[in-house]
């Protein structure tokens, strides 16, 4: 049994959620929360297997949460639920350790699978709107030019200019990581960051399904990547789509 936790400002979609899920012989809500804050208190004590996350939420929104259960349970497998598919809230969520997202109109059968997928090991992101929302997240607007005279290497035609020395370094680890991919493992991964499943990675490159799962399995370990999701921010960070 696959122990689900509900965590929704609104209670009428907590319901509509736990019928749904309870109807399934091989899942059961086992806790609800109304916020960020109550979650954190409450889903430890259920020992839940996948959390499903809403993202705006009073007292403490879904982001701190997802890092904060993440920090004290990384094997917890947190599905992040967004109204929007341009929600400028999602990425961090996925970056504090999330298993992905869906939107929250998403079909019943979606959701429910997105819980088997999460808690089988894999990930989830919404393939209508994967490269929209990485896209949008990941090179986002630059930040508005001041109207005094910029300082020696600050300007905007500066590429480094706002990243740290700590951002840089682990843009060098990154890209020595990519480049230690195969050829095969770098389609493997663009085809991920289109939102291909490993169904249809093994359909577009004739090759059998266990065959891209090694591939994939692969790619987390030479990317030090949490799961696909992980794999994929990388791959829009590096232009590899």
């Amino acid at each position: 049994m696959i122990k689900v936790g509900l965590v929704d400002d609104q209670q009428l979609v907590r319901a509509g959620f736990k019928m749904l899920i309870d109807s399934q012989p091989d899942l059961s809500v086992v806790a609800e929360a109304g916020d960020g804050l109550e979650a954190t208190r409450l889903l430890p004590t259920v020992d839940a297997d996948v959390v499903l996350m809403d993202v705006r939420m009073p007292n403490m929104d879904g982001i701190a949460a997802t890092e904060a259960l993440i920090a004290t349970n990384p094997n917890l497998k947190i599905v992040v639920l967004t109204t929007f598919d341009l929600d400028e809230y999602v990425m961090a969520a996925i970056r504090a350790g999330a298993s992905g997202f869906l939107l929250k109109d998403a079909p019943p059968e979606e959701l429910l699978g997105a819980i088997r997928t999460v808690y089988s090991g894999d990930a989830v992101i919404a393939p209508s709107a994967t490269r929209r929302l990485l896209a949008q997240l990941v090179n986002p607007l630059p930040p508005a030019q001041s109207s005094g005279a910029s300082d020696p290497g600050t300007s905007v035609g500066n590429p480094t200019s706002n990243h740290t020395p700590a951002e840089m370094k682990a843009r060098k680890e990154r890209d020595r990581a990519l480049e230690s991919l195969t050829s095969r493992e770098r389609e493997t991964l663009a085809a991920m960051a289109k939102g291909l499943s490993n169904q249809e990675i093994a359909a577009k490159f004739y090759v059998s399904e266990a065959t891209v799962k090694t591939h994939v399995s692969r790619i987390l370990a030479k990317l030090n990547a949490r799961d696909r999701v992980q794999a994929v921010v990388i791959a829009f960070e590096a232009g590899i789509a």
